[in-house]
């Protein structure tokens, strides 16, 4: 497992955000925090289960940074069914935004509601006055690559190991680098 970094150097020519019936995006309302760490824990079972609402309350929550509307959900019938956050380092941050902790129910998984969700925190960012966006993954999350890269994101390569993780996830996705 190797972390990889992605950069989406602009905020121009950001797609439409369309949903099939019966989804919709919608941002934080207090009392979330139940669908979220249930979402995070089935997505991520090998780290998911670090999370409960006191530490929910902490990393999110309680920073100077947070505001319920850039954490996004989308939902199904009215559930909640996949996240993503439009955070900051900062609260003072008004240049560099990050794309975190992207999670669908592993149910829901296939229907492009990830790519939906990372648009709408992208829209987020630039109608906040961003200017770029960075995330943080690993290598063994292609899908989820595939759709950063549909995004417009680009790999930051750091560093030798880095660019050897690239070049195995470029050939893993068939793609050329």
């Amino acid at each position: 497992m190797t972390g990889l970094r992605m950069e989406r150097p602009d905020l121009e020519g950001l797609g439409e955000i369309i949903l099939a019936e019966s989804y919709q995006i919608r941002t934080y309302t207090k009392g979330d925090e139940t669908a979220w760490i249930e979402i995070v824990k089935e997505t991520f079972p090998s780290s998911g289960n670090e999370w409960n609402t006191e530490r929910f309350q902490r990393d999110f929550l309680d920073c100077p940074q947070f505001r319920p509307d850039s954490l996004f959900f989308v939902t199904y019938e009215g559930k909640p069914v996949g996240t993503t956050c439009a955070w900051t380092e900062s609260p003072d941050e008004k240049k560099k935004g990050i794309l975190h902790m992207v999670a669908v129910l592993p149910e829901y998984q296939g229907k492009k509601l990830g790519y939906v969700l990372c648009l709408s925190a992208l829209h987020f960012f630039r109608e906040n006055g961003f200017e770029y966006v960075k995330l943080n993954t690993h290598d063994f999350r292609l899908p989820a690559v595939k759709t950063y890269l549909n995004l417009g994101f680009v790999p930051e390569y750091t560093d030798d190991n880095s660019k050897k993780a690239w070049s195995i996830v470029f050939m893993n996705l068939g793609l050329k680098k």
